[in-house]
């Protein structure tokens, strides 16, 4: 688990294709204090395995389904990603709750200067839609962020300077693919609200939520 917070980004020294899948090193811009061989680490949003630290130096498998469903294979040696290791108990939750299954890839549309800010907008991906919403949270190549506004086929976020510096989003242009992760919350009420008979006897349902503000 993740909570959207890019620690740092790492850039790709190594790309070695296994089985179908990809073989990546990378190496973090910051330290990687208490490794452990075999922990999670999230790479542009894409939770993978870590193996081989050496330093600030590792390796990840990517299986065939993610190079399918992210971005990951259009990027090669040189390449800048977002990197952040899971989450503890301990600390503090300052995004969303992330889980590092990427539900589609999006392209950017364009960026426009807006005095301090930067705004950000991208296609919704794919049977996505429903989940996105104004005000709601969403994470972009691994960052958590706000949505601004949305519509059936795009939406934006505001980039404070920080969030340009430390993150890969400083770096992309129209026509870049991101990965994307719609908030989890949604899916769980999504379902819960379809399967669930005691709660579709209930004066709950879709329409209620939708006319209540919760649902788009």
């Amino acid at each position: 688990m993740f909570t959207g917070i890019i620690q740092g980004k790492g850039a790709i020294f190594e790309t070695r294709p296994v089985g179908g899948g990809l073989i990546v090193g990378l190496e973090a811009d910051f330290d990687l204090t208490e490794p452990q061989d075999g922990e999670s680490i999230a790479i542009n949003g894409v939770c993978l395995t870590a193996k081989g630290i050496r330093g600030r130096r590792f390796y990840a498998d990517v299986s065939p389904e993610s190079l399918s469903k992210t971005n990951l294979g259009r990027l090669s040696v040189g390449s800048s990603v977002n990197l952040e290791r899971a989450l503890k108990l301990s600390d503090r939750l300052g995004g969303h709750l992330v889980s590092g299954h990427v539900d589609g890839v999006s392209e950017l549309l364009s960026k426009v200067n807006h005095g301090n800010f930067t705004i950000f907008t991208f296609t919704v991906p794919s049977g996505q839609g429903r989940y996105i919403i104004q005000k709601g949270s969403i994470t972009i190549d691994g960052i958590s962020l706000t949505v601004n506004a949305v519509d059936d086929k795009c939406f934006s976020v505001s980039i404070i300077p920080h969030t340009l510096q430390i993150t890969t989003l400083g770096l992309l242009s129209p026509g870049s693919s991101v990965n994307i992760e719609v908030d989890i919350i949604g899916k769980y009420v999504e379902k819960l609200l379809t399967n669930a008979p005691e709660v579709n006897q209930s004066k709950i349902n879709m329409n209620f939520l939708a006319e209540h503000g919760f649902l788009r």
